[in-house]
């Protein structure tokens, strides 16, 4: 819910830029320090909305409007940053269980996964891509789609390493004196104790790796030029940015969404984990 609230507020300040600021923004001794506001720059949000319904090739033979390529396209990029989720999140939670399970392991490991997060998304897209278009998995080639899957796991993997390790160190040290005083083994005192006691620090994480997974995925389908994904779609909208600008943000408008969609599926997984809230013990 907050979400929608926050996209609704963009929107307002959208049309209160609009209204507000001159057509050729404000600028300071020669520097333009507030961008143009003109229709060729910021088209009207009611403008965007009803490209949604227009044709996106006119007089094609197989028609197809401009709001349902945008619906394919967010839908296609859906399916990898969800399978980049999947992917991050099962590693994320691995490496974060061998971190709280050794402490060497933890200080080896950490100070590189924080690292790791320092890379230009940028740089990475391009040498994930080139080394994929050499191996094969299970003998079938690598497809491109496989590449945005692997950025976008990037991404995710780190947020919830971080969250899961802090969630599983997070039960007081009276509580698993207790557990070992009751001759509890390790993997009892994580699933009765360190589990239960990590989720409220793992759905917010969770939450950020959602976000990120989904900008990985957008970000690795412009940079690898994928066919079929919502970030495509950005590229060939904005190609016809300058007599249409208003279809170039049809497509930024379906990232903006699926970005929400991620968010309430997270939200769900946060209610059915609500009765852990605040669970040490």
């Amino acid at each position: 819910m907050s979400a929608v609230v926050a996209f609704a507020l963009l929107v307002g300040l959208w049309e209160l830029a609009k209204a507000v600021l001159p057509d050729a923004g404000v600028s300071i001794g020669g520097t333009r320090v507030l961008p143009r506001t003109d229709d060729a720059a910021m088209p009207h949000v009611w403008t965007v909305l009803a490209r949604l319904g227009e044709p996106e090739v006119a007089g094609a033979a197989a028609q197809r409007t401009v709001g349902e390529a945008v619906a394919s396209g967010a839908l296609f990029t859906l399916g990898l940053a969800l399978g980049g989720l999947l992917i991050g999140g099962v590693l994320g939670a691995l490496l974060a269980l061998g971190m709280a399970r050794f402490g060497l392991l933890e200080r080896a490991l950490l100070p590189w996964v924080v690292l790791s997060q320092t890379v230009p998304l940028i740089a990475i897209a391009p040498l994930v891509a080139g080394w994929g278009g050499k191996i094969a998995v299970f003998g079938q080639p690598w497809q491109p789609w496989a590449s945005v899957m692997v950025i976008s796991s990037y991404l995710a993997f780190f947020p919830i390493a971080v969250g899961a390790l802090r969630g599983l160190t997070s039960p007081r040290r009276a509580d698993l004196e207790l557990f070992r005083s009751l001759a509890c083994g390790w993997w009892t005192t994580l699933l009765r104790l360190r589990l239960p006691a990590a989720v409220p620090h793992l759905v917010p994480a969770v939450r950020l790796a959602a976000a990120a997974a989904v900008v990985g995925a957008i970000v690795a389908e412009i940079s690898t030029g994928t066919r079929g994904g919502v970030g495509r779609l950005i590229i060939e909208y904005a190609q016809s940015a300058t007599g249409d600008p208003s279809r170039m943000y049809t497509a930024i408008l379906g990232a903006a969404v699926l970005g929400l969609v991620a968010a309430g599926a997270v939200g769900l997984l946060d209610v059915v984990l609500r009765r852990y809230r605040g669970n040490v013990a």
